[in-house]
């Protein structure tokens, strides 16, 4: 049985993010058939990586974790350094080491074992190019790599330090021909062995429309973004967009109901509800009920959410600036993207006022999930890339 290692920056039940949600859904997988541990830290905040769980080894789900301490949190100046670095024209590794430090999380220890456990380990699968563990790993395992980017346009790929990384793994797994396309122009690696594979979606529950909206007390229309609640997401923006709409549609009783942990202010407005972090149960149960999930960010790589929501045959409405959430509606023919207020504005009054295209859009996003996303072409695919490495 061969042995993989899957190295992430944060790993668990609690965590709320995408590629680390991503990590946990092909480790669960791939401990069916291999001899599967994950490589991580102690931290649960990618804001201040602050070391939050006590074991340095547990089982989850029946996935080996080991956990690595995070020797200095998260520079209280990194946001300072880092907008002076991207303004300032010069790109330069030096100052990119200094970077990822301040960045974090700083972790050299996870580092020290992936040197000193090269040759326990068959294959390293890298989730991530942005973070100090794959920057700092990925060259000590480079002849047993595989590397999962999750990368899209945004200021931190054109780094000098990554033209020297992504040359290096011995195969790639890309999650959309969009981030194919992006990282094999801009690092000439074509020659490196590929697949471009999404991820299966999974609904755990049936879900409950009518027990969700008792719950929180939701009724009425709304739209439903899921995710952590942050200004990189795009969220500030859509909160303007939302309440513009409103005051435009006064009649409109729509409401946009969000799920995930607050990073950002959510402004005070009888029509945005806000739930925190919600039981998985909850979760599709909310999804189900919408009338569209809105995604607003401009970088993302994937997005589960997204494929969460058409595989309940509900339509999305996404930020069109974004390559990716772009293609997933382009493609699909179930979800519609905007690049400014007054197509946001478009878009929202489409769903409400075609009946006809809304129930086709329902139908074509979950013909687009079932077409596109199978966990077991996804895992047989797993299976391809670990055996040319």
């Amino acid at each position: 049985m061969k042995r993989i290692a899957l190295v992430n920056q944060r790993y668990g039940m609690e965590v709320n993010g995408g590629s680390e949600y991503y990590t946990r859904l092909i480790a669960e997988r791939l401990a069916k058939k291999y001899q599967v541990d994950v490589i991580t830290t102690k931290a649960l905040d990618y804001t201040t990586w602050d070391n939050h769980y006590s074991a340095d080894e547990e089982d989850i789900n029946g996935v080996h974790v080991l956990r690595f301490n995070v020797d200095k949190p998260r520079a209280k100046d990194f946001n300072e350094f880092n907008g002076k670095y991207l303004t300032s024209g010069k790109l330069d590794t030096e100052t990119e080491k200094i970077w990822f430090e301040k960045q974090g999380p700083y972790c050299p220890d996870a580092i020290r074992y992936i040197r000193e456990s090269h040759d326990k380990y068959d294959v390293f699968i890298f989730v991530t190019y942005l973070y100090y563990l794959t920057v700092n790993g990925l060259p000590e395992a480079a002849d047993k790599a595989v590397f999962i980017p999750t990368a899209h346009e945004e200021p931190f790929i054109h780094f000098k330090s990554f033209e020297n990384i992504f040359p290096l793994p011995k195969a790639y797994v890309f999650l959309t021909d969009e981030e194919k396309a992006l990282v094999q122009r801009l690092f000439n690696v074509e020659n490196i062995p590929c697949k471009v594979m999404g991820t299966g979606v999974d609904i755990p529950c049936e879900p409950d429309e009518k027990a969700f909206r008792g719950k929180f007390g939701i009724d009425g229309d709304y739209l439903i973004y899921v995710g952590r609640i942050d200004e990189g997401k795009g969220c500030p923006k859509l909160f303007r967009y939302f309440t513009e709409y409103k005051k435009r549609r006064p009649e409109s009783g729509l409401k946009l109901v969000l799920m995930g942990k607050q990073v950002c202010d959510i402004p005070k407005h009888d029509d945005i509800i806000s739930l925190g972090f919600v039981s998985e149960e909850d979760k599709f149960s909310g999804i189900s009920g919408a009338k569209a999930l809105v995604l607003p960010s401009e970088f993302e790589s994937l997005s589960i959410s997204v494929l969460e929501a058409m595989s309940l045959s509900v339509p999305v409405i996404v930020n069109g600036i974004c390559e990716v959430l772009k293609g997933h509606c382009i493609k699909s023919n179930g979800g519609l993207y905007y690049t400014d207020y007054f197509e946001f504005e478009g878009v929202t009054d489409y769903i409400f006022s075609h009946d006809k295209e809304y129930a086709k859009m329902r139908e074509n996003a979950l013909k687009y999930v079932e077409d596109n996303y199978r966990w077991d072409v996804i895992m047989r695919g797993f299976d391809e890339i670990i055996d040319t490495v």
